[in-house]
């Protein structure tokens, strides 16, 4: 797929195909693709953990308080995006310019996770609801967690939904 039909197709997966497992080289090009994302200074003031398995059971059910994401123990794969420091130049052009770079840097990299698992054939869904300090403790990870990622297969019976989004007008502004 060319990338306007990859934002045509992409969406939010809430309905995983438990049984079927996602092939090695498939989560290594999807992790390849996210290392070669643009970030402030080139600093990745991130870290990627692939979770797996028991941890990716355990991650999903982190992801479910108050009732939410109930889907994600369905997924086979779920990807944990805890911050990072900056590097010093990203650092102080945050400080100066009131910037969250961070922030910014890891939308980026969610986005070049969830566009290249599309390419592969897999779904995914970007999650912000989760309890970090649980997380983070089935990690060991010492940073707040800023993002999980669910990825696998659909349900063979998932419909795809129609996108809806605001009007061009509405949220493009062209001047001259």
């Amino acid at each position: 797929m060319h990338f306007y039909e990859l934002a045509e197709y992409r969406e939010s997966c809430r309905s995983y195909d438990g049984d079927r497992e996602i092939e090695p080289e498939k989560i290594r090009k999807i992790m390849e693709c996210a290392r070669l994302a643009p970030s402030a200074c080139n600093g990745q003031p991130y870290h990627l953990t692939v979770c797996t398995a028991e941890a990716a059971k355990a991650v999903a059910k982190a992801t479910q308080g108050m009732g939410m994401n109930k889907f994600t123990s369905d997924a086979p794969v779920i990807i944990v995006i805890s911050e990072e420091p900056y590097v010093k130049s990203a650092a102080f052009g945050s400080k100066v310019k009131g910037i969250d770079y961070r922030s910014i840097d890891i939308g980026i990299v969610a986005a070049h996770i969830t566009f290249m698992a599309a390419e592969l054939g897999l779904e995914s869904c970007i999650l912000g609801w989760f309890d970090d300090e649980k997380i983070r403790e089935i990690c060991s990870l010492e940073s707040r967690v800023h993002l999980v990622i669910c990825l696998g297969y659909a349900k063979e019976d998932k419909p795809r939904r129609e996108k809806r989004r605001k009007d061009y007008g509405e949220l493009v502004s062209e001047i001259k």
